[in-house]
């Protein structure tokens, strides 16, 4: 029986209680989880630093000061993720020359941490593109909810037909709406380098392209328990090295990168010999060559890459879509009641899709790029076949990053994300004269409401004032292929004035003390 170190039990007990109820969060089509359950997201890191929440921050590099990177083996969803992964593949088996897949390699320092300055002042600067494409967490996030999400859609509308056919009718099909096209395709490819990178060079991502893991090397090369080499009992037969996933450990200079290692504790459980041990250090040892920076040709390729990384990038700051627009009346997008405006929505928001899988009424859903590379998969409001519902405030409780902010019912019922505009050379009402209304009884505000028009026929007006762009309106008007009432952003949120019904409402409640 293969030994298991305590450590790493330890660790895959710790990363499956995290893990777990994370994806299961993203996948939960039937809204069972309750949603305290998004408080492991705001134990991510840059989620964590977006949001302003510095003591959990402090918590996690205090944790990889005393430990190491366990962050990113036990906290991290898209760490474990690429354990599962490494698991599937067979860790440990050798390839066809007889090399086991995975052996020390120098760090790439050079691309790492320019990789990391580049995307901290991107970020101060409000441009969260490179960080959209390099936060291990929204990476996790986008593919659980536009690849595992619909898996478990089709699977369980397959059962559900199954089921029926036999009389059976406790499940229900369940409808994927959030997923767009250019979401798919970017989960897909996410999910695809993580593979690559994984079954060749195993935690490359990590300890070379992850602005966290950057982060936490500068942190973990001075952590006070660290696993160091017992010189005596190593027999330099290498197994610790073939199973290191990060790359980390030189058996020759009995050496261990902390830098790197990201705390899975594999080598413990690969060494029969008990030459590797987790020991406190309580001096800073002389740096060697397995822990310095990359050899000279390593150094011109990382510098290589990383200029490439850094040309790419900067034209791709200020880049703009200039294919067609799904509508050209909506020029700016809609964002969620919380949001107060675009720029700071924008300058937060990481695209994580968390707020996407959980809305209720599935009216938020991932931009492509009509609104411009630097809106490119973040959430909007699309009215295409739902509204926001007038009292719904889920995503603003679940926002890691608070690009969205927390907002009571009442709150949102006076806060202005857009307001409905009427066209009436488009509207059933003017073009074919019959009658319709659809708009006006589908708002909760009667912001839209039926005047006389001719004869019989009534027609919609928008009182702007006490508009809030739910978008019940839009979505249920017939006109096509443009409809006749859509819902123009606000860049910045607004307050609307509360309905005369309510007002009237409230009053007689007071009068009758109720």
């Amino acid at each position: 029986m293969k030994h298991i170190h305590p450590l790493k039990a330890l660790r895959v007990t710790l990363a499956i209680l995290f893990f777990s109820p994370i994806l299961l969060f993203f996948v939960d089509i039937a809204g069972k989880l309750p949603d305290r359950v998004h408080g492991l997201m705001h134990l991510q890191m840059i989620p964590a630093l977006l949001s302003g929440a510095y003591a959990i921050v402090l918590a996690l590099l205090l944790l990889t000061w005393l430990f190491g990177r366990v962050y990113c083996s036990v906290i991290c969803p898209a760490g474990i993720l690429q354990d599962l992964i490494n698991r599937v593949f067979c860790i440990g088996k050798k390839k066809k020359n007889g090399v086991r897949r995975f052996r020390y390699h120098r760090p790439l320092n050079q691309l790492r941490y320019v990789l990391l300055v580049l995307t901290t002042g991107l970020a101060v600067s409000g441009f969260l593109g490179l960080c959209l494409w390099l936060d291990p967490y929204s990476n996790f996030g986008r593919i659980a909810a536009n690849l595992f999400r619909p898996v478990v859609i089709t699977g369980n509308n397959l059962l559900a037909d199954g089921l029926s056919k036999m009389g059976n009718y406790s499940l229900y099909h369940v409808t994927i709406s959030s997923v767009t096209t250019v979401s798919l395709v970017t989960a897909g490819v996410a999910l695809c380098i993580f593979v690559v990178m994984v079954i060749f060079r195993g935690r490359f991502f990590c300890n070379t392209l992850c602005p966290v893991g950057a982060l936490l090397s500068l942190v973990s090369r001075f952590s006070l328990f660290r696993i160091v080499f017992v010189k005596e009992a190593c027999i330099q037969c290498r197994s610790c090295e073939y199973t290191c996933k990060a790359e980390a450990i030189h058996t020759q200079d009995m050496k261990v990168d902390m830098s790197r290692c990201v705390g899975c504790f594999n080598c413990l459980s690969s060494c029969k010999k008990g030459a590797l041990k987790t020991r406190p250090v309580f001096r800073k040892e002389k740096a060697t060559p397995a822990e310095g920076a990359a050899s000279a040709p390593n150094s011109r390729r990382a510098f290589i890459a990383t200029g490439v990384t850094v040309a790419a990038s900067l034209p791709l700051a200020a880049l703009k879509a200039k294919g067609d627009k799904p509508d050209t009346d909506r020029p700016l997008p809609v964002t969620p009641p919380g949001s107060l405006n675009l720029e700071r929505f924008k300058d937060k928001c990481t695209a994580c899709h968390l707020c996407v899988t959980r809305c209720p009424s599935h009216v938020l859903r991932p931009a492509g790029l009509e609104y411009g590379f630097d809106y490119l998969l973040k959430p909007h409001m699309s009215y295409l076949d739902s509204y926001c519902n007038y009292e719904c405030v889920v995503c603003s409780e679940i926002c890691p990053t608070r690009a969205i902010l927390s907002v009571t019912a009442d709150e949102k019922k006076t806060t202005q994300i857009g307001i409905a505009r009427f066209f009436i050379d488009r509207c059933i009402v003017n073009t074919e004269e019959t009658d319709c209304g659809a708009c006006s009884e589908h708002c909760p505000t009667q912001a839209v409401h039926m005047i006389p028009y001719k004869g019989t026929l009534t027609i919609p007006r928008v009182e702007a004032e006490i508009c809030v762009g739910c978008g019940g309106c839009e979505s249920i008007c017939p006109v096509r292929p443009k409809r006749a009432i859509i819902i123009e952003a606000n860049a910045t949120h607004l307050p609307a004035e509360k309905p005369k019904e309510e007002e009237a409402l409230e009053v007689e409640v007071d009068e009758f003390g109720f």
